[in-house]
């Protein structure tokens, strides 16, 4: 794993339990994950999660980066009822049982209009915004909004920055809206050796399972030294079927699988 200043940077030094998809570090340990044990906090767990994506500004409509938006919802489609939500399953609590999940929709959206930032409070305001409108679901237990930014814009979170020190994040809001920030890899920090869309499935990956089992971060499944699920084996991935995903952390066996 990468130094903790990189790889475990939370959004403030309040206490606050958010965790990230690191940026890929020259570091040999981030090869090997350290010795964890999550633990279960009493939170929420989504226990048939339902994916919504929203891909933000006018470069989605445009190839070549409009056609990771069709590639990206076929990604869910098919993760979403995989064997890695079945691994989940070792993270069950009575009366919260992980299952299959699917994607309810998507949307694509060029107001409002995007800068070369945006703050985490901003997209809290716009995904309030749409779901007032009714222009997305309204979010339930299960709920989870993904939303894909388009190149060239930096999101800030915590006074962190994405490629410079993040490729995407989960949070909820209020305890009550879950979502997945994901930041268009364009550094080499947020692709490593991979291709923009292996990089894109791998930091959605890591995110999802972490939603997962982690809605409310630091409440669900966590470890107070290594953070959640995905960011004890950031970095290490697999394919499964014909995507790139990151391998989770398994308290079962002790390793990132």
């Amino acid at each position: 794993m990468a130094t903790k200043t990189a790889s475990r940077r939370t959004r403030s030094e309040k206490n606050d339990s958010i965790r990230i998809v690191p940026i890929r570090l020259p570091y040999p340990s981030l090869e090997a994950a350290p010795a964890a044990n999550m633990t279960y906090r009493g939170g929420p767990l989504l226990t048939g999660v339902q994916v919504f994506t929203i891909f933000w500004g006018p470069a989605w409509q445009t190839a070549p980066v409009s056609d990771q938006v069709g590639k990206l919802n076929q990604f869910f489609d098919f993760i979403l009822t995989s064997q890695l939500i079945d691994q989940m399953s070792e993270y069950n609590r009575p009366g919260k049982k992980i299952g299959h999940g699917k994607r309810i929709g998507t949307l694509t959206i060029t107001k409002p209009a995007l800068k070369h930032s945006i703050t985490d409070g901003a997209i809290q305001s716009a995904l309030q915004q749409l779901i007032t409108g009714k222009k997305v679901p309204k979010p339930t237990a299960n709920t989870l909004y993904f939303i894909y930014m388009p190149p060239g814009v930096k999101v800030t979170q915590g006074g962190s920055g994405s490629c410079t020190a993040f490729c995407g994040y989960h949070d909820s809001i209020n305890g009550k809206i879950f979502y997945a920030v994901m930041p268009y890899p364009g550094c080499q920090g947020c692709t490593g050796a991979l291709a923009e869309f292996d990089a894109l499935t791998s930091t959605s990956s890591h995110e999802l399972c972490e939603a997962i089992t982690d809605p409310i971060p630091g409440q669900g499944w966590y470890d107070d030294v290594h953070g959640e699920i995905g960011d004890i084996c950031a970095w290490q991935t697999r394919t499964l079927g014909p995507y790139t995903i990151q391998l989770e952390w398994s308290n079962q066996k002790g390793a990132c699988i």
